[in-house]
């Protein structure tokens, strides 16, 4: 018997619709991520990815950089960026939403980027890690501490934020400081 897409993918729909129905909270009663924005979904996603993005350029810094400099920011980065992962994902959890562990795909390639770099590691990594990826996390907390729907994640974005925007001013001057060179 031959069933028009359409059809198909209603009747599949609408077979999957019961149990997931009764899957959207968890035994506790909490709200799943079905019941999140999809605004601070997406936040808790960006936020994850860019915390493991500086984690892992960080990492590349410690191994790759001669420069005590750039080792000390980037031995603060993962301190501080590894705090606030953990501190997410278990935000996250208690919202019924597993948040990705790797950075992006995009991400994945601006570190790769990083890693065959060497004359000029220690000025691409304070610029790409330091300057850019600070930027766009502040920013993109900035939007989550005035428009987040769900409070906790809102008051998240706004205790997280004075540390973020301390990191972007000390990559600002790290920068400086491997450019001169």
């Amino acid at each position: 018997m031959r069933y028009p897409v359409a059809g198909l993918a209603l009747a599949v729909s609408c077979a999957l619709s019961v149990p997931f129905a009764a899957s959207a909270q968890t035994m506790s009663g909490s709200p799943t991520a079905n019941h999140l924005a999809s605004a601070d979904k997406s936040f808790l996603e960006d936020a994850a990815q860019g915390g493991n993005t500086e984690i892992a350029g960080s990492k590349l810094a410690l191994e790759k950089s001669k420069n005590a400099d750039v080792k000390a920011f980037a031995t603060q980065m993962i301190k501080d960026h590894t705090a606030v992962g953990e501190e997410l994902a278990a935000l996250a959890r208690s919202k019924g939403y597993t948040p990705p562990t790797e950075p992006s795909l995009m991400q994945k390639g601006e570190l790769k980027a990083l890693d065959v770099t060497d004359d000029s590691f220690d000025s691409m990594y304070a610029r790409r890690i330091g300057v850019a990826a600070h930027e766009s996390t502040v920013e993109l907390f900035e939007k989550a501490a005035k428009d987040a729907k769900d409070p906790e994640i809102k008051a998240f974005a706004q205790k997280t934020l004075p540390s973020l925007q301390s990191h972007l001013e000390m990559a600002k001057a790290l920068q400086a400081k491997v450019t001169k060179k």
